[in-house]
């Protein structure tokens, strides 16, 4: 087949990737009402405003910062296409002819235009910050929120990126792997939001609480199940779609990805049961689906179907336990399991990527220099592995949480505090 029709195809499926990826930034919307008893309105509007935040933000300078030749590693170009994918010229790389630099022959090699790619990873960037707006609508100022948000698109969410999915990023040189956003979506969103959690305590001890206000749970299944329906037929790009071209990799993403969510939902139930003696409710039917989803993320592309089963299965008592745990803390609210499930679930799939990779999946995914995990014969290269990985999680949780806290408590000096009035909404 001629290289531009590959071209084509591999353009098309990602840009459609890219919609089901939007959508689920929608579908946390959704999940909000489901279990908080949001407001349809109040919450949409929200993760609209995420939705165009992210696209003007990363448009004007955050693409580039994420996804441009880094310097030094460290931080992309942020002058390398122009603000605004180019602006005026329309003999811009990528535009009108040619593909983004690092989808050329010379790295990852699947044509991809720059409009395309663009649409793609601001659909991840979207999302994130869907997630770590999650625990926060009820407590934080939505004019705070959106102050955040731009220096989230063009700093918190953009340095992980440059690190960990830029070919030139120093971490990615030195042979992290992360291959749909285990560390750059799901942990660092669980630490962003933990940086704000920390300034939102701060201020509810100023107001004399001893313990963060608990948004109450309301759950409605409705809504519930069709955020969370939504977001696993969002997740078909969120995973396949992370190949970035159409081939049997993708299809084989799929399967990874799906038999992940559907293992983990049924021994989410189970050890819901053996814990607690009580019959599970869809609530951790709905977690146990997204606690797989989002453990199989990063490796999907790297494992075998059966590989993502045991993975799931083993993502139940994992979201089970970590949920009872971080359930005890009294200094932060957490109704809908953000922190056992995303940064819990995102730090273990990464970790799980030195045990369960198969080297034959990562280099059909365009990853060929991803060594077997310790469980196919790895030894040595995977130990090295695992090891990488570990510093990479422990450079990008710390810089994203003093990152997050430092902007959350530089804004709530400017705005006299980043939380609500909530305290006589509980009354």
């Amino acid at each position: 087949m001629a290289a531009d029709v590959i071209s084509l195809i591999n353009n098309l499926w990602v840009i459609i990737a890219a919609l089901l990826v939007f959508l689920m930034t929608i579908a946390v919307g959704f999940l909000e009402v489901g279990e908080l008893g949001e407001s349809l309105s109040k919450s949409l509007f929200k993760t609209m405003l995420i939705s165009g935040s992210a696209l003007f933000f990363m448009a004007f300078m955050g693409f580039n910062l994420a996804f441009a030749p880094t310097i030094d590693g460290i931080i992309g170009n942020p002058l390398y296409n122009g603000l605004f994918l180019g602006g005026f010229s329309n003999s811009t790389p990528g535009i009108l002819t040619g593909v983004w630099w690092s989808m050329s022959s010379n790295y990852f090699n699947t044509g991809l235009t720059t409009g395309t790619y663009f649409l793609f990873e601001t659909a991840f960037a979207a999302v994130t910050l869907a997630i770590v707006g999650v625990v926060l609508l009820k407590k934080v100022k939505l004019k705070a929120f959106f102050v955040y948000s731009i220096v989230y698109f063009l700093l918190i969410w953009a340095l992980p990126a440059a690190w960990v999915w830029n070919p030139t990023g120093w971490l990615y040189v030195l042979g992290m792997r992360d291959f749909a956003g285990g560390l750059v979506v799901h942990g660092a969103a669980a630490a962003a939001g933990l940086g704000i959690l920390v300034q939102v305590w701060r201020e509810e001890r100023k107001k004399g609480y001893s313990k963060s206000p608990q948004t109450p749970v309301k759950i409605n299944t409705g809504w519930l199940t069709l955020g969370l329906l939504l977001l696993w037929i969002g997740w078909f790009g969120f995973n396949p779609g992370s190949v970035l071209a159409f081939n049997s990799s993708a299809m084989t993403v799929v399967v990874t990805t799906f038999l992940a969510a559907a293992s983990a939902m049924l021994s989410t139930l189970l050890f819901r049961y053996i814990d607690s003696g009580k019959d599970p409710d869809i609530l951790f039917a709905e977690n146990g689906v997204l606690m797989g989803l989002i453990v199989i993320t990063p490796l999907a592309g790297f494992v075998s179907p059966l590989s993502s089963v045991i993975l799931g299965l083993i993502s139940g008592p994992l979201y089970v336990y970590a949920n009872n745990f971080f359930e005890k803390g009294r200094w932060y609210s957490d109704p809908v399991g953000i922190l056992p499930g995303h940064l819990t679930g995102g730090i273990f799939g990464v970790l799980m990527i030195a045990f369960f990779t198969q080297a034959s999946f990562a280099a059909a995914s365009g990853n060929p220099t991803l060594p077997n995990g310790l469980l196919f014969g790895g030894g040595a290269a995977a130990l090295g592995q695992l090891g990488i990985e570990v510093l990479g999680i422990i450079v990008v949780m710390i810089t994203v949480f003093i990152l997050s806290y430092l902007t959350s408590a530089i804004i709530a000096r400017f705005m006299n505090g980043i939380t609500t009035n909530y305290k006589k909404e509980r009354v």
